[in-house]
């Protein structure tokens, strides 16, 4: 916009930023704030409609998640950049979705992916319930941008494929964001990938069944390449290592690990239990993202979504019983406390409450 203005201040072009400031304004709990996005909205609407499904409450919540479905299949991009997007060093788009909404129209892997899930999960039941399910065809373009964006040795960035060096850092210019210069592959990234592609393959066993099977494979072992010696994982877009560690479990699940036949998930299931309080909740400060050593909230206090990404990673590991990015720029989810707690309760109840037979309604 600032480029714009200098260029002329009389601009279209200037103000057609001025039209969208107010985009980028959040009114919080405390004061205004201005955001580095235009929002978050895609990213929660899809973990908030994974935790809505997973209560089997979907009939008691069918105007809620008819306006989700609406939303998530709105929001997806239909469309690359104008012209070759390699000249720009942009990658496709087309088939993709975004962190926010179509406006902003820069898609990453993550977002792709849970965006994916959402729309697979919404589309297998009954439009009485959710609406029309997205089209075949915009899937099989989702699937298309996954495969498209895994790198060689099967990690997933955030934003494009991984096309330098991390000595590059020393010239980054910013002190406030660290390992910026280079998109790094990454475990959430990565598992949400395997999740994603997992559940389209049930739904299109026969698209692509090989460049599936391949990219989803190549991406469990990246996962457990990059598993630190104490068991857990970095977890770079969360509060920490309980968020990464939630990641590169479920991303093995899907691609076929268990508890029994992998080391991996048993060093990370121990890794989390031995991080359980006496509360016998878990409670993960943001230090953990700076020092890049697990610590705890100070006084050793609990905190309802850290213990709800270690309640998913047990549950979803076969065990019965928050954000930040760029290691300093701590990121505000205000719905985050809403969702996983009542996912991970959910989840507990389906796996571990009921016996086998029983009405999940019950």
């Amino acid at each position: 916009m600032v480029c714009c203005w200098l260029e002329d201040p009389n601009s279209e072009a200037f103000k057609r930023h001025i039209a969208r400031v107010k985009d980028y304004l959040w009114l919080a709990e405390d004061g205004m704030k201005i955001q580095g996005y235009n929002g978050c909205q895609l990213w929660e609407a899809a973990f908030a409609v994974q935790a809505i499904l997973a209560t089997k409450l979907d009939q008691e919540n069918s105007t809620m998640l008819k306006k989700a479905n609406t939303f998530v299949k709105e929001t997806q991009i239909k469309r690359n950049t104008s012209g070759d997007p390699s000249r720009w060093y942009r990658h496709i788009s087309n088939g993709g979705w975004p962190f926010s909404t179509a406006d902003n129209g820069w898609i990453a892997c993550d977002c792709v992916a849970e965006g994916m899930k959402a729309s697979i999960l919404l589309s297998r039941l009954p439009c009485e319930i959710v609406g029309e399910a997205i089209e075949t065809e915009r899937l099989f373009d989702a699937a298309n941008v996954l495969l498209s964006m895994q790198n060689a040795n099967g990690g997933y960035a955030s934003y494009e494929l991984t096309r330098s060096y991390k000595w590059l850092e020393v010239l980054n210019p910013i002190e406030t964001f660290g390992d910026i210069m280079v998109d790094y592959q990454y475990v959430e990234c990565t598992s949400a990938a395997i999740q994603a592609l997992n559940l389209f393959r049930q739904d299109y066993p026969n698209h692509r069944k090989t460049e599936v099977e391949t990219c989803i494979a190549k991406g469990a072992k990246y996962i457990e390449s990059v598993q630190l010696l104490d068991g857990s994982w970095y977890g770079s877009w969360g509060i920490c290592y309980t968020y990464g560690t939630w990641f590169g479990i479920k991303g093995l699940i899907d691609a076929g690990r268990t508890y029994q036949n992998s080391q991996s998930i048993r060093r990370a299931c121990d890794f989390l239990l031995s991080k359980q309080l006496s509360s016998g909740g878990w409670g993960e400060s943001y230090l953990s993202c700076r020092q890049e050593v697990y610590t705890n909230l100070e006084g050793n206090k609990s905190h309802l979504v850290n213990t709800a990404w270690a309640m998913l990673s047990l549950i979803e590991a076969g065990q019965e019983i928050r954000g930040i990015f760029n290691k300093n720029c701590t990121i505000h989810y205000p719905t985050y406390r809403n969702i996983f707690p009542i996912w991970a309760l959910a989840e507990y109840r389906n796996n571990v409450v009921l016996s086998p037979g029983k009405s999940s309604r019950e």
